[in-house]
């Protein structure tokens, strides 16, 4: 199957034409059933006829995952809880990821702080999984504090250079609020967010589908990632958006042959693979050459509660053409062209 596009259409409708066991990894955000403004999509079904839609879809995503892929389904926790009903008989659950996005009020219940992310494979024993590692979290305000957020009293020199292993819970990940990140689309999903999901469980060359592709976040995670896609976008405004978007996409996210996610000017996630390996664990060279001050003793590592890892030069610029807002790439690159 030509893979690397996004059809536009009905998502039933296109899986029913792909093959069993095609891809290597399948995460879904569909419309939440609340009355959202989609472009092309009426988001306010009876609740009945909306799961009954979730579990047609859910079935088609897992037939046409691989024995060895992973499975993400994206919601708020109302809709999650169906839906494990629903995959108990048909995949295998892992875990249910929370990623911090506090919404508005509801009334009459707990103040909404987060969605979830449900992980599932087909396939316990033949499944890929692969820990992460992000950047210690630090006082906001650089010029006067820098400090750990987190006090490791007197266990400083045990400290991991670059950060703590990714859990359950990820506090370090937020919706899209600015405007330069925004598309046209109520529902957007930060790209650091599906770029951590598809290092979790995929391989360079492995193939990532979305049926409810919206303006292609997934697509261009996988792409930026040195993977294969494929999406399904209803609307033809959003499938546009996303395409000429994946057109600006020439950059690979990777530094001294390592594929990494990158956000505001820092590598954002990393493979506990690629860092260290062996037992007692030791830094990869290709890890430590990405920055010129890696502590290798154990007082360099207490100074870390105050200062920060330093890319080198290279190593920096390289971050920063990552991280540059897709509006700047666009209007750069057709500059270039006219």
């Amino acid at each position: 199957m030509r893979l690397n596009r996004i059809l536009q259409g009905d998502c039933l409708e296109k899986m029913a034409g792909i093959p069993n066991d095609t891809f290597d990894m399948s995460f879904a955000d569909p419309p939440f059933n609340l009355d959202k403004g989609y472009d092309s999509y009426k988001d306010s079904k009876k609740e009945d006829k909306y799961f009954d839609w979730c579990a047609d879809w859910m079935g088609e995503m897992v037939r046409i995952t691989k024995p060895s892929g992973s499975i993400f389904l994206h919601n708020i926790p109302k809709w999650l809880v169906q839906y494990t009903c629903h995959l108990a008989d048909l995949a295998t659950f892992k875990n249910w990821i929370s990623w911090d996005a506090p919404t508005s009020p509801m009334g009459n219940t707990l103040q909404p702080a987060h969605y979830g992310i449900l992980y599932y494979v087909k396939d316990e024993s033949q499944c890929k999984f692969y820990e992460m590692r992000y950047p210690h979290k630090r006082c906001r305000d650089k010029k006067d504090c820098n400090l750990l957020t987190k006090d490791y009293g007197g266990k400083k020199h045990t400290i991991h250079p670059f950060g703590p292993l990714v859990s359950d819970v990820w506090t370090d990940i937020h919706r899209c609020k600015h405007d330069r990140y925004k598309d046209k689309h109520p529902c957007q999903l930060p790209v650091h967010l599906m770029e951590r999901l598809v290092l979790f469980c995929t391989d360079e060359g492995d193939s990532v589908f979305d049926p409810f592709a919206g303006t292609g976040t997934t697509l261009i995670a996988a792409r930026r990632l040195g993977r294969k896609y494929l999406g399904i976008e209803l609307s033809e405004q959003y499938a546009k958006i996303a395409a000429d978007k994946l057109a600006f996409e020439k950059t690979p996210s990777k530094l001294n042959d390592i594929w990494v996610s990158c956000y505001l000017n820092r590598i954002h996630t990393a493979r506990e693979s690629d860092i260290s390996e062996g037992r007692p664990k030791q830094f990869k060279e290709g890890w430590k050459e990405l920055f010129t001050n890696w502590p290798d003793t154990d007082d360099k590592r207490r100074a870390l509660n105050t200062s920060d890892l330093a890319f080198t030069k290279e190593v920096k610029n390289k971050i920063s053409k990552l991280c540059r807002p897709k509006k700047k790439v666009q209007k750069d690159e057709q500059k270039k062209e006219g």
